[in-house]
């Protein structure tokens, strides 16, 4: 009878090693974990797998750094500064990257992707009353209530001049409000791995609640260099275009880009070329930069500067970190 009880007790304790040891009852994976599987993302030897899964970061720029600092360059003055290497998917120089500040106008890149991707380049929107912007300093293209002007028209304004109306003309034009326009814009970023930012408005003004990091203005300026009229809109330094009022008049719009490397006001380092970019300035979020650039052997790179006290440092700054693209 002892050793009867002696099995039953040993068979439940089995039973119980092997319930815990397995994990039954717990989720099953088709791809669990396995650090020795040929093709698994996490595979941790050495030689190259052809049958290794893709993990979600291989296309991305990354670092276990909250800042990047050994290299030669110094930003100072800016409170963000990032530095990507495209081909390489490697970050060069960071300095709080993933930290939550105000992106001003930077706001229109995402603006930008997201007309880009929702809208064409030849749809017809018809300004509401909500393009007149009283806010002082805000920078206008000079819409008024009826006029009317093709979405390619309202990206030159938007992307070069800065303007605040046509930011809300393009908002309005593809999701019908700001508001449902925000919404699209939040998911559109998060899609991309943008995880730490948050868009009140289109255009960048001052908001509460309204932010986002330099790590994710490199996330949404790399899928916005995908389009080629971005390309070719941020590397414009004038474009004059005619318009409509709501009688049917002709009105004229003439933009000039802010970027000062565009226009020729502060040159790059010798050995990089800049292709263009986005500049934002508000009293709070200070100046702002970001730019697409190449090296000589063509490979491409985002910089990003947040919140510099003055322009001419902004651009001292930016200078220095394009300098630490390799010639």
């Amino acid at each position: 009878m002892k050793c009867t009880n002696r099995k039953i007790i040993n068979y439940i304790m089995i039973t119980l090693i092997c319930f815990v040891i397995t994990g039954c009852g717990a989720d099953q994976y088709d791809m669990a974990y396995n650090r020795n599987s040929s093709i698994s993302s996490f595979r941790f030897s050495e030689e190259p797998a052809e049958e290794a899964a893709s993990g979600f970061a291989t296309d991305l720029c990354v670092t276990l750094k909250g800042s990047v600092s050994e290299n030669d360059v110094q930003i100072e003055e800016a409170a963000a500064a990032l530095l990507c290497d495209l081909n390489k998917k490697d970050i060069i120089y960071g300095k709080n990257q993933y930290e939550q500040m105000e992106p001003a106008s930077l706001t229109k890149v995402m603006t930008a992707l997201v007309a880009l991707k929702y809208g064409n380049l030849d749809d017809v929107y018809t300004a509401s009353s909500n393009v007149v912007i009283t806010e002082s300093g805000a920078t206008l293209i000079g819409l008024k209530e009826g006029d009317t002007m093709t979405l390619e028209q309202a990206l030159h304004g938007l992307l070069m001049s800065s303007g605040n109306d046509a930011a809300v003309l393009i908002a309005e034009g593809i999701s019908g409000s700001v508001d449902q326009f925000c919404d699209l814009m939040n998911e559109e970023a998060k899609a991309l791995g943008a995880t730490r930012c948050s868009f009140k408005n289109p255009h960048g003004l001052t908001e509460e609640g309204h932010y986002v990091t330099a790590y994710d203005l490199y996330l949404i300026f790399k899928e916005a260099i995908q389009y080629d009229e971005f390309n070719e809109i941020i590397n414009l330094p004038t474009y004059s275009t005619v318009y409509k009022d709501k009688e049917g008049n002709s009105k004229e719009l003439s933009c000039e880009s802010t970027n000062l490397y565009i226009k020729g006001t502060y040159n790059p380092p010798e050995h990089v070329k800049v292709i263009g970019g986005k500049t934002g300035t508000t009293s709070s979020a200070r100046n702002c930069l970001i730019l697409y650039a190449k090296d000589t052997a063509g490979n491409p790179y985002v910089a990003v500067i947040l919140k510099c006290s003055e322009r001419g440092i902004l651009y001292e700054e930016m200078t220095g970190l394009l300098s630490e693209i390799g010639e």
